[in-house]
């Protein structure tokens, strides 16, 4: 997360100027998206001039390694976050693995967040690279959303001499497009007038809140754009989609009504995963479980986040779900902790009376310096 607390007095001094940052009917709200482009490659290579202009993944070079990040040099070769560091080291041959260093992401995180806090209070932190920012009524009564966006992204090069993506829009759906639109060191807004028709040809696939298994789904029934998306009847989205089909039902109008949230208590933090075929065996299962647990503890580590109550879910391909949950005396003591409880409960399901098309992990009973932002999170694989 971006900067898990701002300074004490400073939330003091703003948090009543964040409590107006709300659009009033006839005004839209002003929303920026800000996303580090490449974040903890960038840091290495800002930190060793060595890496600089090389193909670089951070994570592990072991068998059973996983890329956490990856420099832009290294995305031309198709290496990306999560993907298995013996895949990324075939795809480039000269891509050089460095050992992650969170506590180093995290402070430069807090230089970034600082950086925001001067303009609002309303900062909603998604991770250590990214946050959405509510500008509507800032603290130094900026008119224009961009030009604050421009304000944040010098100040982010001239502070730390890394670069930021800025999206601009008038909702949290669009601001972030706004940010992937013109990545790595870019700014683009997206107008109400603009909205509807920027959303209309691009891919469903890159909607964020759509992730691969739903994008599968919806290519399947032929919604492979916007405009498809549009074309779906409410009654429709919500037969094949459930209760996600109303929000996939506004965002292909290009409304989203989300709030940004500031502050939050963070309950739970989780990671799951549908399967393209259902599995019935447990070493299947197990199998697939790891890459699962990885994105997991990765984001615990890089969020100084510590739970005890662990919960497996489980969904069968009737749809029937399933959770078990087990807490420990203590915080969950490593990665390897987290695989021996998260099996256990796996096994205790064992035969499985149906095939398994989802399988995921969530810590709960959070404990960390900073206990913040949504109240669950769920991190998509």
């Amino acid at each position: 997360m971006l900067a898990q607390r701002a300074d004490a007095e400073h939330v003091t001094m703003v948090a009543e100027a964040g409590e107006r940052a709300v659009a009033g009917p006839d005004q839209p709200r002003k929303i920026i998206h800000v996303d580090m482009d490449a974040f903890y490659a960038s840091v290495e290579q800002r930190d060793n001039p060595e890496l600089r202009g090389k193909p670089v993944a951070v994570g592990g070079a072991r068998q059973r390694g996983v890329v956490a990040a990856a420099s832009y040099e290294a995305r031309k070769f198709g290496i990306h976050s999560a993907m298995p560091s013996v895949t990324a080291k075939r795809k480039c041959p000269e891509l050089v693995f460095v050992a992650p260093r969170f506590d180093t992401y995290r402070q430069v995180s807090l230089q970034i967040r600082a950086i925001f806090a001067e303009y609002t209070a309303v900062i909603e932190p998604l991770s250590l690279d990214e946050a959405y920012l509510d500008v509507t009524t800032n603290l130094k009564e900026i008119s224009s959303a961009t030009q604050i966006a421009e304000e944040i992204r010098a100040k982010v090069r001239a502070e730390t001499g890394l670069t930021a993506s800025a999206g601009v829009s008038y909702n949290k759906f669009l601001a972030k497009l706004a940010s992937d639109h013109r990545k790595p060191d870019g700014l683009f807004v997206i107008t109400p007038g603009m909205g509807p028709a920027f959303v209309e040809p691009l891919p469903v696939g890159k909607f964020h809140g759509v992730g691969p298994a739903t994008t599968a789904a919806m290519n399947r029934l032929g919604i492979l754009t916007g405009l498809d998306l549009r074309a779906r009847s409410m009654p429709f989205l919500q037969e094949h989609f459930g209760k996600r089909g109303p929000f996939y039902y506004w965002i292909a109008r290009g409304i989203d009504e989300r709030p940004v949230r500031a502050d939050r208590i963070r309950k739970s933090v989780g990671a799951e995963n549908t399967f393209a075929a259902d599995l019935t065996e447990f070493s299947a299962m197990r199998e697939a479980l790891q890459p699962i647990l990885d994105k997991l503890w990765r984001h615990c580590e890089s969020s100084a986040l510590s739970g005890r109550s662990v919960t497996l879910k489980v969904k069968y391909a009737d749809f029937q779900q399933i959770t078990r949950t087990r807490s420990l005396p203590g915080p969950v003591a490593g990665r390897a902790e987290l695989e021996r409880v998260s099996l256990e409960l796996l096994q205790s399901l064992m035969p499985v009376p149906n095939g398994v098309r989802l399988l995921g992990v969530t810590l709960s009973m959070l404990g960390t310096d900073a206990a913040e932002n949504s109240p669950q999170m769920r991190l998509a694989l």
